[in-house]
């Protein structure tokens, strides 16, 4: 793993570290806000804001600097919370704690999934191990057909619609509270973009870590936010965010330049 060094708020060195006990304690998930749960987002996106590479995969704009922090993050986690598309196009399988970094957090990974139809990406419902999945009333069913009913968390309410034409979006307020009745409050979302400004919009979000890695894609990607913006707006408008701190990796590396930055962005209450 690259070295990486704290720019704020207080300078310091991390060296390669197998334990990684200080770079946990800089991502320590802070005392719930928003009900029960804290909600983490992370993302990566290259230097002109493309969210992926030309495989439509995150895989290709990130690099070892991002991975040392993803690890972690994923160490911290209660359940990875990510919408079907993302867990679709990004081949997800059930998930474990990275490798040498159990003793941050002796307990098993959950994988949770959003999605409005019901259903699971095949390989995850063909899994040992299968996925929460957090979908409405009309994709209820088609839910309980691809893992145990057991799995399936059923949040919000029957206004229509069926598997092939949902109603409306999955209620994530309702989806997060029922997952931290079942333990799970510290969520760590990976997106994808669609999800994210889902949660966004509904204020669910208590912190933003993005990784901005030193490469260009040009047109085609979308940011690491998507979605329409409300009914008569063009957007909504700019909320503040707090830095937290802010990390860069400092060396050159096959595959890997420096200039990597990671920074952890605080979201206040909107």
């Amino acid at each position: 793993m690259p070295p990486l060094d704290v720019l704020l708020p207080v300078a310091e060195h991390l060296p390669p570290d197998a334990r990684e006990e200080r770079l946990a304690a800089l991502y320590a998930y802070d005392p719930p806000t928003r009900g029960f749960h804290v909600v983490r987002a992370n993302m990566v996106a290259s230097v002109d804001g493309a969210a992926w590479g030309p495989d439509h995969r995150s895989g290709s704009i990130n690099d070892d600097a991002d991975w040392r922090v993803f690890r972690v993050l994923r160490a911290l986690a209660d359940v990875v919370l990510v919408g079907a598309g993302t867990a679709r196009a990004e081949g997800y399988t059930a998930l474990d704690r990275p490798r040498g970094l159990r003793h941050l957090h002796d307990a098993t990974l959950e994988l949770a999934i959003v999605t409005r139809t019901g259903r699971v990406p095949e390989a995850l419902a063909r899994d040992d191990r299968p996925p929460l999945v957090l979908t409405g009333p009309a994709g209820a069913a088609a839910a309980r057909g691809d893992v145990p009913a057991d799995r399936v968390l059923v949040v919000g309410q029957d206004a229509g619609g069926t598997a092939d034409e949902p109603g409306p979006a999955v209620d994530l307020a309702a989806g997060l509270a029922a997952l931290a009745e079942r333990g799970l409050a510290r969520v760590l979302t990976e997106g994808g973009p669609t999800l994210l400004g889902d949660l966004l919009a509904a204020d669910l979000v208590d912190e933003l870590c993005v990784t901005t890695t030193p490469s260009v894609v040009g047109q085609g990607p979308g940011r690491i936010v998507a979605g329409a913006a409300p009914s008569g707006t063009t957007a909504l408008p700019p909320r503040g965010a707090r830095l937290a701190h802010l990390l860069h990796s400092p060396e050159d590396r096959p595959g890997s330049p420096a200039g990597t930055t990671a920074a952890r962005w605080l979201l206040p209450i909107g």
